[in-house]
């Protein structure tokens, strides 16, 4: 069941990405954010007392740290969905368990004392894997792409950065006993008001037809996925459990692939499917190995 709230998860992401695509021409991601907070915190307000949950919480600021990043990922993302095929907007941003290795070499060389240890303070195969992470996003980004895509793909590589501090405290917030929809809750709450004060400065657009249509959708299934993600994370708590339901996310991959060539007719060169496949491949290989060079980092509880 773990693996199948993932794969539902990225399936439900992915077709949230097709909606946000149709209403980016009519809405800016600030009023995205705003619609799919409003919509995604009253459908869990209803789930939560149909499970009979309760939504006082003891770690506010928990949930508002997490609102913030999440806020940041979600506007560099949809910002990025906007401009790339729909495949390399995703691809980009399931980059998270890279950043998350990255941040485990971090501490890992921030803690060595190479006076005291000769041992290296990182495996050799884990360094790889971010390298190699690095250079499919290199073949996707490649120099002679249009200037605006470029910069697109930098604000996706973004979204990525945010996304894997957003998914530790996720983790951290399930150690700390929050349920699954209090947690969603608390999120689209966060996007509701985070992106209701973007939009007192940047402006709101006028709720024509159709492209209004796309924004009940995208608050749904944003928080259908968020709390399917949710429950797979915080329901894997051994770290082999961990590493097939943080790997199963790269399906969405696949998923925007799909959708993107059958819907907007998206396609990709040769080079860019090489650099998802090193993404897919260094994000594997990074979720994998991190488990072993750092056991008890928080992004084993992934």
């Amino acid at each position: 069941m773990r693996a199948l709230w993932m794969i539902v998860a990225s399936l439900l992401f992915a077709l949230m990405g097709v909606c946000i695509k149709f209403a980016a021409t009519s809405f800016s991601s600030a009023e995205m954010i705003f619609y799919r907070g409003v919509i995604g915190m009253l459908f869990m307000w209803g789930f939560a007392r149909m499970e009979g949950v309760s939504l006082r919480t003891a770690v506010p600021w928990m949930h508002a740290w997490r609102s913030l990043i999440g806020i940041i990922a979600l506007g560099a993302w949809f910002y990025a969905i906007a401009y790339l095929p729909l495949a390399t907007a995703n691809a980009l941003n399931y980059m998270s368990s890279i950043w998350i290795a990255v941040f485990v070499i971090a501490g890992a060389l921030m803690s060595w004392m190479p006076g005291r240890r000769r041992e290296a303070p990182v495996q050799a195969s884990l360094l790889l894997s971010v390298i190699a992470g690095f250079a499919g996003v290199a073949l996707l980004l490649r120099p002679e792409l249009p200037s605006d895509q470029l910069f697109a793909g930098l604000i996706g590589v973004l979204s990525s950065i945010a996304a894997a501090m957003a998914y530790l405290q996720v983790a951290a917030l399930s150690r700390s006993g929050e349920p699954e929809s209090r947690t969603v809750f608390y999120f689209g709450l966060g996007c509701a008001l985070g992106g209701g004060a973007w939009m007192a400065v940047a402006g709101m657009s006028p709720l024509s037809w159709p492209a209004a249509a796309w924004l009940l959708p995208i608050g749904l299934l944003a928080a259908l996925g968020q709390w399917c993600m949710t429950r797979a994370y915080s329901d894997a708590t051994s770290g082999g459990t961990a590493i097939i339901v943080a790997n199963l996310q790269y399906t969405g991959i696949l998923f925007s692939a799909l959708l993107g060539a059958l819907i907007f007719g998206d396609e990709l060169s040769a080079l860019g499917w090489c650099g998802i496949a090193l993404i897919i491949g260094s994000g594997v290989a990074s979720t994998a190995l991190r488990v072993t060079s750092a056991p008890r980092s928080p992004a084993e509880e992934h």
